[in-house]
């Protein structure tokens, strides 16, 4: 089979695939969620036979071939027999024995399908991490790379009538050229992390549609999948109905004026709005606004705001130990940070669910998104480089038409090195050229010319709209009173966002303001800080480094941080530490 063997041999130069179908009510959609079965492979026996080498595989567990051949022959596989997983879910916490695995696994569902005439049908993986291959009915469909952003494949004419047998190879290697890196502050979680889902079009449908808004009109690009056709876009409650026709390219531009409502964190208004073409309709909700700098100010629809943020990562609160896995996670994540007075939310360090982004939407938060160009990776990659365009316009992609974001960015705490600006330079320039509406940034990182200044220098403060820079003082530098005397160099003439700072504590470990990793120093480290950085001129946000404690293998210290981040304003269970009163009292205080 040539596909077979071209798409296996790409293991190491994983196909990218940007600009997955565009999720919307009106589709038809059937969930793949559930209990699927697996096989641990850390030898990709899946894959190899024992004699060969890389450069031939073999297609093995892709043909299922219990479920489709004769049991009397020799078969050391058995996916009927194989124990399960929940997808979505990360593999390390739901099973003991995977809490430290990082390698092969091979997922398996049967899916029971009844053909529709004039209906063509994608599946659509929300994410998987690190990368995979899928196979249907022993047919490779293709693969993909990136562990936190969607994508999908036609499967029109590989499923059949009746039962089909649906087949993922998911690995999480880390690897010096992959996008992140060896080496990261977070928990490695493998698998089907997000939700998998079949849908339904017609023959004709609308792939994806982008709008964008000046203040005055509202510009829309409609691309049909299949065939071209006149398209209509209806927003009832402002009295709109436009239609156009499809030119060749497959694509109906409409440039329509538009007074409405606009979006802000303080009325998070949302519009209802329909997208037809032929027998394809589908609905949607959408905010108005517009967002700019301004010299040292960030303009949200044209007046000063000030980010009252909060940095998170993808993992729950109590509810599903490990990654998010739904609606409810990103719910309760949202609702702490709405608790403790936020606008605003720095979602690092990789892109999160699609179902946080709309519900922080629906609430009222202002976000950050962000790629995983974490540290040091390797900037001379063409293939690194190829990787990490693809997460950002995969990104792009699915989040165009939130009003919620207002900022991409491209990269945390990397260091200076002309290679490293050339390549997060490209990312900058594709930021732009993909989504001029939107600031772009990146966190930069101070460092200390002495014990007592503070300097902020980076080639990147010339391509970004932002000032954004990480800083732990009276953590990683010194102790909280030394913020009273810190003096600072920064550049002028862009708004200042400090992306991180904070330091850890134990949830209920109390003790002394002087003694590391007791909540009373955590406390007392956040008000020096705050007190120190309100005094930063141009300063236009900030973001504390954590909204809740998360897992890092990084993280040994017994008795403490047991293999978690503590720098959580709560801890993993959602109790609150003295700290997030200190960081929720300065928000409210105006």
């Amino acid at each position: 089979m040539k596909r077979l063997l071209c798409l296996l041999a790409a293991l190491s130069l994983a196909l990218f695939q940007a600009g997955a179908l565009t999720p919307a009510e009106g589709r038809e959609y059937r969930s793949l969620n559930g209990q699927w079965n697996y096989i641990v492979d850390p030898m990709d026996t899946g894959i190899y036979k024992y004699h060969m080498t890389i450069q031939k595989p073999h297609k093995r567990y892709f043909a299922d071939r219990h479920f489709y051949e004769d049991r009397t022959k020799l078969v050391e596989y058995d996916f009927d027999k194989a124990p399960t997983l929940s997808v979505p879910g990360d593999w390390n916490t739901q099973s003991e024995r995977l809490y430290l695995y990082e390698g092969t696994i091979w997922y398996r569902t049967v899916v029971d399908f009844h053909k529709t005439p004039g209906r063509r049908w994608f599946l659509h993986f929300g994410a998987v991490n690190y990368q995979c291959m899928v196979g249907l009915n022993n047919t490779i469909l293709g693969t993909h790379k990136g562990g936190f952003t969607p994508f999908e494949f036609e499967v029109t004419d590989q499923l059949k009538e009746g039962p089909n047998s649906l087949v993922v190879w998911v690995n999480n290697t880390r690897g010096v050229s992959e996008v992140p890196t060896l080496n990261y502050d977070w928990w490695n979680y493998g698998g089907i992390t997000r939700d998998v889902t079949l849908v339904g079009v017609p023959e004709v449908f609308i792939k994806d549609w982008r709008m964008r808004f000046d203040g005055k009109v509202a510009s829309f690009d409609v691309f049909l999948d299949g065939g071209s056709g006149s398209v209509a876009i209806e927003i009832p409650e402002l009295g709109i109905s436009k239609k156009a026709c499809a030119g060749r390219d497959g694509v109906a531009h409409f440039k329509i004026k538009a007074a409405p409502e606009l979006w802000s964190p303080d009325s998070p208004r949302m519009y209802d709005i329909v997208l037809s073409s032929g027998s394809d309709r589908i609905t949607d909700r959408i905010g108005f606004r517009t967002v700019r700098v301004e010299g040292e100010e960030i303009l949200l629809n044209g007046k000063p705001v000030f980010l009252k943020g909060v940095a998170m990562h993808d993992e729950s609160i109590g509810i599903n130990p490990g990654r998010c896995r739904g609606e409810e996670d990103a719910k309760a994540l949202l609702d702490a940070a709405k608790d403790l007075g936020c606008n605003f939310l720095r979602l690092a360090h990789y892109p999160h669910s699609e179902q946080m982004v709309r519900l922080a939407e629906e609430m009222g938060f202002m976000l950050w998104e962000e790629i995983p160009c974490y540290w040091n990776i390797d900037w001379s990659s063409e293939e690194t480089y190829a990787n990490a365009e693809n997460q950002l316009l995969e990104m792009i992609g699915r989040d165009y038409n939130r009003a919620a974001v207002i900022i991409w960015s491209v990269a945390n705490e990397t260091p200076r090195k002309p290679e490293r600006l050339e390549f997060l330079g490209k990312l900058i320039a594709k930021t732009r050229a993909e989504d001029p509406t939107r600031l772009v940034s990146a966190a930069l990182e101070k460092k200390l010319t002495d014990p007592r200044h503070a300097v902020v220098e980076d080639e990147l403060i010339g391509l970004t709209d932002l000032l954004s820079f990480n800083q732990y003082e009276g953590w990683y530098d010194g102790t909280p009173a030394d913020c009273d005397s810190l003096e600072w160099s920064i550049p002028s003439g862009k708004p200042v966002v400090i992306s991180e700072f904070g330091g850890g504590a134990l949830f209920g470990n109390h003790g002394s303001d002087k003694e590391l990793f007791t909540e009373e120093y955590l406390s007392l480290l956040y008000r020096h800080n705050l007190e120190m950085l309100s005094r930063l001129p141009g300063l236009s946000g900030l973001c504390p480094w954590c909204l809740k404690d998360f897992r890092s293998p990084k993280r040994p210290l017994a008795g403490i941080q047991d293999d978690f981040n503590r720098k959580g304003l709560i801890d993993e269970q959602g109790r609150r530490k003295l700290a997030f009163f200190v960081v929720r009292d300065y928000y409210l205080s105006d």
